[in-house]
């Protein structure tokens, strides 16, 4: 089973990762309302700390909960860990295997915290160290680039979100989480011919902002670690501060800017930087106007509330890189120089 298999798998493991885990999620729910957490102290590395930053916005968002984002180097090379009172200490990992993220939820153990994994592999050295696991029950991912464990990441954590909120809404939306993914895998034949557009790009920038602000990052790093391109990521407001300098002519500017609270601001940026830059844009969006601006648009399903737009917008995002991958002559099976599981210490 290669890349496009699993990324066509997406919609069946969201839908079973609803069904099958929504009570193990309200269980984790009701042991963390127990306790007096003050806020969730993160590591995770690669494309699950892209997960992470998508818990940062939803879980600040929705269930005014900070996070703080782990420094595992802290933990394994200055032996020099933070003060952990009162945090949830949170890992995720598809693989549970990397040797510095398990020695945070270690570390956090020690100190008498409440510990959880979200992973792939519940048997693993992090769900050892966790008293809670997520088991995101995706199935064996090939591929050395994640994609389902990357939806099913963000959805379990939409998933907790929408448990610790006891909002009933928030499982309808969730609920249909499937379907939107199935109607972004319809796109695929027409990303394929837009792919044959950037056949020579060499670097882009990929701004996202808000919940999105995760999809920039995996999209850039699915552009990199496939094709090989110098993609930069950044919010659009990062971007104003120094980095639009760089935008010429034919620049490429990929943009993740679904209809939210941050639109105005995606817009403002788009704007410039095709008016007055003209850059080369392409942009994921359900909005008209958005689209309007990208020399090649592709437009998200309808209907889809803000804090769940990075599930079947970074579908999207999978399909460019993977046909950008083909189109470039590499194979997308096997990126050079990686491997599915990366241990750092």
């Amino acid at each position: 089973m290669g890349a496009r298999d699993e990324i066509f798998e997406q919609p069946l493991r969201l839908e079973h990762l609803l069904d099958n885990q929504r009570l193990r999620v309200h269980e984790i729910a009701s042991i963390i309302r127990r306790r007096d957490i003050q806020y969730v102290f993160l590591a995770a590395r690669g494309t699950s700390d892209n997960a992470g930053r998508y818990a940062n916005y939803l879980w600040s968002a929705r269930n005014r909960l900070p996070i703080a984002l782990a420094t595992p180097s802290l933990f394994t090379y200055y032996h020099q860990p933070p003060i952990l009172r009162g945090a949830l200490v949170l890992a995720i990992s598809q693989s549970g295997q990397s040797p510095d993220v398990v020695s945070v939820l270690e570390e956090g153990r020690r100190q008498g915290c409440l510990t959880m994994a979200i992973t792939n592999t519940p048997n693993s050295p992090l769900s050892q160290a966790a008293d809670l696991v997520l088991d995101l029950q995706v199935g064996k991912e090939s591929a050395i680039a994640a994609t389902k464990t990357y939806t099913a990441e963000l959805t379990a954590v939409a998933m907790l979100s929408a448990a610790l909120r006891e909002s009933q809404s928030d499982w309808g939306e969730l609920g249909l989480l499937p379907g939107w993914a199935r109607q972004a895998l319809e796109l695929e034949p027409a990303i394929a011919q837009m792919a044959q557009r950037y056949r020579y790009m060499q670097r882009c920038v990929v701004l996202g902002r808000g919940f999105n602000y995760a999809t920039a990052f995996e999209w850039s790093l699915k552009l990199k670690e496939m094709t090989y391109v110098a993609a930069e990521p950044y919010s659009s407001a990062d971007f104003q501060h120094g980095p639009i300098a760089l935008v010429e002519t034919g620049f490429p500017v990929m943009a993740v800017a679904p209809q939210g609270m941050v639109f105005s601001s995606m817009m403002e940026v788009l704007t410039q930087v095709r008016r007055q830059q003209d850059a080369e844009l392409v942009v994921i969006s359900d909005d008209s106007q958005a689209l309007e601006l990208a020399q090649s648009p592709i437009q998200l399903p309808a209907g889809i509330p803000e804090w769940l737009t990075p599930q079947i917008g970074i579908i999207a995002a999978q399909l460019f890189a993977y046909h950008l991958t083909l189109v470039k002559g590499y194979n997308p099976d096997a990126p050079r120089l990686l491997h599915k599981v990366t241990e750092t210490h």
